[in-house]
């Protein structure tokens, strides 16, 4: 496609339902290594999806966590 590349079928991150470890870090200004750490404490907790070994942020359930967090 080269310099003209076609976005459609592109989700923003901010409408994505859940996001991946780096875009969640991106997203929220979260280290990775934070992010890990955080899915590594709170395995069956509702903002995480495992997809196989790839860890998923359910990003609305994660807002509500850290909504409620008073460290991170």
């Amino acid at each position: 496609m080269g310099k003209h590349q076609n976005n459609e079928g592109v989700i923003p991150v901010w409408k994505r339902y859940a996001l991946t470890i780096s875009e969640a870090s991106a997203y929220y200004h979260i280290g990775e290594n934070k992010l890990w750490i955080i899915a590594d404490e709170h395995p069956e907790s509702d903002f995480i999806i495992m997809n196989g070994n790839r860890v998923l942020i359910k990003r609305h359930k994660f807002e509500q966590y850290l909504d409620h967090a008073t460290v991170v």
